[in-house]
């Protein structure tokens, strides 16, 4: 099959890009390395260095003719997008509308879209999880964003007939997700206590989130290939954990011997975000395999 992943040069899009040329695709990239990296590109996909809202894209998409586009290219962060939501909006919903022409032009079967369940749904109070019903009311411009583009992607199914797959993550974590960046609190944890340094903790470290592995969400977007068409689906591990136990894994796994530094809570922070996953088990054949101790033993693995 022939895929064009955007950005596939990103922390989670080159680990969908390793797993696709792993399972025998053929794949292309479509990145402007703002946050992506060229030390994150598979040797063996054809990478083009573009900007998703680049009047060129069209032609691009005719040109590598994909069976398939896997679309993740976007401004991703959550902070940016508060101080920034002009631009925000730029990148992830004209960048997306002129990924969709390019895409009916060019006769694409399936677009597979990267959305966030950890945004989306606001506070979820529910202790099985929000599932793809739950109201969504996200806060920030970033979920907005995201919710903007899944309608558009259902407009286009019934104006175009393009099909779609919707993805939902929680917190992805993992190898490639860069201490420095736009980076989740993993990935700040572990460049910190690598550091021999203790890290910021802001509020009293309880608040919940559903960190879920980048392997398993590669495995995700292997099986949206041909599954799940029309459909969205949370991609996370259905159960929450606090910032608080991260820290007491990572620091059990590292032997650090300090404690973490207790700052104020940011204003407008969700306290529980949890993903329900049964609809992916259902309607994919998905399911997490890694759990989060694991998960951070292999990413730490990276770091070092």
């Amino acid at each position: 099959m022939k895929i064009l992943v955007t950005g596939g040069a990103g922390f989670i899009g080159s680990n969908i890009v390793d797993a696709y040329i792993e399972a025998g695709h053929e794949v292309a990239v479509v990145d402007n390395l703002t946050t992506g990296k060229q030390s994150n590109l598979n040797p063996k996909a054809n990478f083009i260095n573009l900007d998703i809202r680049d009047e060129k894209l069209s032609a691009v998409v005719r040109d590598l003719s994909p069976d398939v586009i896997n679309h993740l290219a976007a401004q991703i962060d959550v902070r940016k997008s508060v101080s920034e939501p002009k631009y925000t909006a730029e990148v992830n919903e004209i960048g997306t509308l002129n990924l969709l022409e390019a895409a009916v032009k060019a006769k694409v079967k399936k677009v597979i879209f990267s959305s966030t369940g950890g945004a989306i749904y606001g506070e979820v109070k529910d202790k099985s999880g929000a599932k793809e019903t739950h109201p969504q009311e996200p806060i920030s411009p970033y979920a907005i964003t995201k919710r903007t583009a899944e309608m558009y992607l259902y407009a286009y199914k019934v104006n175009f007939g393009l099909d779609y797959t919707v993805l939902r993550y929680g917190n992805v974590y993992g190898p490639r997700q860069d201490p420095l960046g736009e980076a989740g609190v993993i990935a700040i944890f572990c460049g910190k206590l690598l550091e021999g340094k203790s890290p910021y903790i802001y509020g009293d470290g309880k608040q919940l989130r559903d960190y879920v592995y980048v392997g398993d969400v590669a495995r995700a977007n292997l099986l949206a290939l041909k599954k799940g068409t029309n459909q969205i689906f949370n991609i996370g591990t259905g159960k929450g954990t606090s910032v608080n136990e991260l820290f007491a894994i990572l620091k059990n796994l590292l032997k650090f011997k300090d404690n973490a530094i207790y700052a104020d809570a940011r204003a407008g922070e969700l306290f529980r975000s949890v993903l329900n996953v049964s609809k992916a088990k259902k309607g994919i054949g998905w399911a997490p395999k890694v759990d989060i101790k694991n998960g951070l033993k292999r990413t730490l693995v990276w770091y070092e």
